[in-house]
């Protein structure tokens, strides 16, 4: 008696098929984790160089002030390296027995272009205080 041949065919091109979709679907995952890593690299360089903008600003207004003795027109928007930088000082006198201190508060805040919210915004913020 002669046992019927069962042919299976195609079972290598399924095999085929599914580790094309498996490799496919690696390389995305590859080349969107690369994306954010670049993304995050650039947004820490901007990051270091707003904070850098804000430090030259509020020194500015620190230098101005002593050269005046006086606080600087407040705000003033300085351009550094691509930033927005805006420079605020307060002055505040205080009464001490036969002396009368004056307290200059800086505020520097450098800004990159565009909105808040879009990726490639990024901004920095620096303080400091001086009795003159």
């Amino acid at each position: 008696m002669k046992m019927p041949r069962f042919h299976q065919q195609g079972f290598a091109a399924i095999a085929a098929v599914f580790l094309v979709v498996v490799l496919a679907a690696l390389g995305a995952f590859m080349v969107t984790f690369s994306n954010t890593q670049q993304l995050t690299s650039a947004q820490d360089v901007q990051g270091s160089r707003a904070y850098w903008a804000a430090r030259g600003g509020l020194e500015w207004g620190i230098a101005s002030a002593q050269a005046a003795a006086a606080c600087p027109a407040s705000p003033t928007v300085l351009t550094l390296e691509g930033f927005s930088v805006e420079v605020r000082c307060n002055l505040e006198t205080y009464a001490e027995n036969s002396a009368s201190p004056r307290m200059f508060r800086f505020t520097a805040v450098a800004q990159s272009a565009g909105g808040v919210g879009s990726a490639g915004f990024i901004e920095r913020s620096v303080s400091a205080s001086m009795e003159f």
